[in-house]
């Protein structure tokens, strides 16, 4: 029982927890606004909201392509909805951060054995020739 608890308290199980919570509660929303709000504008160009009463019959088998033509249509429309309202913005927000977050990165540090100033990206002291890769005292800004 102990590791039971263990495990549902490791933070990878609540974090997914929450994922799934958040991710059911946003495919709600998602779902209505392609239901209610897009669904309806190609319904009002396109002459035909719903096409659920679509179908064909072959040698007395029904076949109801409309609701494939619905699911299809749904999806596509989920998935322009998510990019548009979703990941557009979320990689606008990161580009910016990661700009922020370049234009803070200083441009040289010290070298730990000779303390002359070097490119941050530099793995090797051009004055000096300390190897500058491997190691947690070489990482330090100047």
């Amino acid at each position: 029982m102990k590791n039971f608890r263990q495990f549902l308290f490791k933070g990878n199980v609540i974090d997914l927890a929450v994922a799934v919570v958040i991710g059911a509660a946003f495919g709600a929303v998602v779902t209505s606004f392609v239901k209610d709000l897009l669904t309806p504008v190609i319904g009002a160009i396109g002459g035909q909201p719903d096409f659920s009463g679509l179908f064909f019959t072959v040698n007395g088998s029904r076949f109801n392509y409309g609701n494939f033509v619905n699911s299809l249509l749904s999806f596509i429309l989920v998935g322009a909805g998510v990019y548009f309202f979703v990941v557009v913005p979320m990689s606008r927000m990161n580009a910016r951060y990661k700009q922020q977050e370049t234009a803070t990165k200083p441009a040289t540090r010290k070298c730990p054995e000779c303390f002359s100033d070097i490119p941050s990206e530099a793995t090797r002291c051009a004055y000096c020739t300390t190897d500058l890769k491997g190691s947690d005292k070489f990482l330090k800004t100047g």
